[in-house]
């Protein structure tokens, strides 16, 4: 893996918030890849639950400052970077004050998830791929991770197919047990549409749940890892019967070794 760059989009990682599956293998794959001499970057919403001054976030003033256009609406993008202690893995951290500025992650006090999380999602994908034009930093693999991050590989492949940076990216995106209840915004195919994006493509997110927005993120990825031992029978059937290459579950003990032949045979 050395020298290839991978771009880690996720919705969690540690040490910036709680262990569950997502944010621990968010630190875990990256890492293994940078101690294999690959060059990653990691991408993370800034939640306002992470204690900015004892992990050492700063704002990047060359990096912030533009608008993102979500729902017809000009939303300020800041951007935010951290090094994650020992072991020289640079974290940006995609912010907005009306998204993201609030004491929790996905859901209020009482355990309701927030109205306008359909609408955090389109601006953390689209704050990623601004950040990383700005960065003119070409990934190889954008590998990404959590459903809050699973529009991007939906913009990649259509809102920004004409980006000449990342012509040759090819998008992997990890597959985890259902995280949430219920469904998003019912107007998120909508929002979605207003930057261009086809109708049929996207179908499935009539029903903004936490399947169809893993359904859409496969469909629009190159490839696919199962990465957790409980993801329901019927996403997995849509996974095996998508024509996506696809690595069954490993347990912990074996992926590293799983996955790297897994970027390596199959989209590298």
């Amino acid at each position: 893996m050395e020298d290839k760059r991978i771009l880690y989009v996720s919705s969690e990682v540690v040490p910036y918030l709680a262990e569950n599956e997502v944010s621990i293998m968010s630190y875990d794959v990256p890492k293994m890849i940078n101690d294999q001499g690959g060059q990653i970057r990691i991408f993370m919403p800034r939640y306002g639950n992470i204690n900015e001054r004892r992990h050492q976030l700063h704002e990047v003033i060359r990096l912030s400052g533009m608008n993102l256009v979500v729902n017809d609406l000009d939303m300020p993008l800041i951007i935010k970077v951290a090094s994650i202690p020992k072991e020289r893995i640079q974290v940006y951290f995609i912010d907005n004050d009306e998204y993201f500025k609030r004491k929790a992650t996905f859901t209020d006090e009482d355990g309701k998830l927030y109205a306008d999380n359909d609408e955090r999602a389109i601006f953390f994908a689209k704050g990623v791929v601004e950040t990383v034009k700005k960065l003119n930093w070409v990934p190889d693999i954008i590998h990404v991770h959590g459903w809050l991050a699973s529009l991007l590989p939906v913009y990649m492949k259509h809102y920004y197919k004409d980006e000449a940076l990342f012509s040759n990216t090819k998008i992997v995106t990890s597959v985890y047990a259902q995280s949430f209840d219920g469904n998003l915004d019912i107007e998120l195919i909508n929002k979605i549409k207003f930057d261009g994006v086809p109708q049929d493509s996207i179908a499935v997110l009539e029903q903004p749940n936490y399947e169809n927005l893993i359904k859409v993120a496969v469909e629009h990825s190159d490839a696919v890892i199962v990465a957790s031992e409980n993801v329901s029978s019927s996403l997995t059937k849509f996974i095996e019967s998508s024509g996506k290459p696809f690595l069954p579950f490993v347990p912990k003990e074996d992926y590293p070794e799983h996955y790297k032949n897994f970027y390596k045979k199959t989209v590298l």
